[in-house]
């Protein structure tokens, strides 16, 4: 029966292509039925059958590994929350800038490769139908968004991580001299993200150097060398918007050496999620004549076959350990800590810092730079 065999094939290029769709139970239980039909219309496609469900159980089940590896890193956080000072820093469990650059590398590939097309469907498209502006707005959509959403809270982590280790750093001793070589350290890091391709990781941590308790610390930045942040900045100018970056990240697919496993390359994920969304809400779904708006349709799925091309690729980086579970699972310091330590770097000048460091001392009498009340942020 071809029309069996047909939608077979069907199925199986389906539940490959887009495997989350049928996390649903409801989508199960559809595929079954379905399936169950084929198989009787035509016994010999019983094998493919049970391949198709095979190969699905499979990649459902390692979703929910990764899942729930990300759900223990947030366990082993809380855990961590009642060390309240800080031994070491970043430096002194991977003194080696490119080695850091491929750890994160291996974190962006590994979080990147389990977000699924369906994902910015149900992020924006699901979002639109139910009238809302945010992309996940039930208990139900949130689970279907999971892997997106944790990739976005991974940049903002790793983002408030920079800020921790030059604002909060752990020696007690000539402590400004520390914070520069710290920064430095973070802008040498940057620059071997953009020699790896990783622009999301180069991104996090230009937005962490960035943050105003980072920024403010002007005779900390006197003594930092920046002989190589003129790349970085080159990448992360925002003018055009981001036009730099996006003609760097043209010439590496133009290259052609994406089609090679061991080339990765590892998108500023946040512009294309903003690129997808404004693409959607900019364009009709309908033509003037009432018709499917294939035009959208075709610019969306060039954008989502270039993420699908990106998270093919294997890290062939040695893994460390260490330093790979510092990085997933330190407790951060929140916003007000990393004023406050900033401000005991170098003391508020303008009469706005002053009344601000007031309000926050008030607001947590028992800091001090040798502790760090740190508070849980999600992985």
């Amino acid at each position: 029966m071809d029309a069996a065999k047909n939608m077979v094939q069907f199925l199986s290029e389906w539940t490959e292509s887009f495997a989350y769709d049928f996390r649903d139970e409801r989508m199960m239980k559809h595929l079954k039925e379905v399936t169950q039909c084929c198989a009787g219309l035509s016994p010999g496609l019983r094998q493919s059958v049970g391949q198709v469900t095979s190969v699905l159980i499979k990649r459902l089940a390692t979703l929910d590994k990764y899942e729930d590896i990300l759900n223990r890193a947030d366990i082993v956080m809380t855990e961590k929350l009642s060390q309240v000072e800080r031994l070491n820093d970043i430096t002194e469990i991977c003194p080696s800038a490119s080695t850091l650059a491929q750890q994160l590398t291996h974190i962006e590939l590994e979080r990147l490769t389990h977000i699924g097309a369906e994902e910015f469907i149900q992020a924006f498209v699901t979002g639109e139908a139910s009238g809302s502006s945010s992309p996940c707005s039930s208990d139900s959509q949130v689970k279907l968004t999971r892997n997106l959403e944790a990739y976005v809270e991974w940049f903002n982590r790793l983002s408030y991580l920079v800020a921790m280790e030059i604002c909060c750093t752990s020696k007690a001793r000539d402590r400004k001299k520390q914070q520069a070589k710290v920064i430095e350290y973070f802008i040498d890091v940057a620059s071997e993200c953009c020699q790896l391709n990783n622009f999301n990781s180069l991104m996090a941590i230009v937005a962490g150097l960035n943050m105003t308790p980072v920024t403010r610390l002007k005779k900390t930045w006197s003594k930092v060398n920046l002989v190589d942040n003129e790349l970085i900045e080159t990448y992360s100018n925002p003018s055009g918007n981001f036009n730099n970056y996006r003609q760097a990240l043209m010439e590496v697919m133009s290259a052609g050496q994406i089609q090679d496993e061991s080339f990765c390359v590892v998108p500023f994920f946040s512009l294309l999620v903003k690129d997808i969304y404004f693409l959607n809400q900019g364009m009709k779904k309908q033509t003037s004549e009432r018709h499917v708006n294939f035009e959208k349709c075709w610019q969306l799925a060039k954008l989502v076959t270039q993420f699908m091309s990106w998270k093919q690729v294997v890290c062939d980086y040695e893994r460390c350990h260490g330093i790979l579970n510092y990085l997933m699972t330190t407790p951060l310091a929140s916003e007000e800590e990393l004023f406050l330590a900033s401000f005991d770097l170098e003391p508020a000048e303008s009469a706005y810092e002053k009344d601000r460091y007031k309000v926050l001392k008030d607001k947590n009498p028992e800091w001090t730079p040798q502790k760090s009340f740190i508070k849980k942020r999600k992985a």
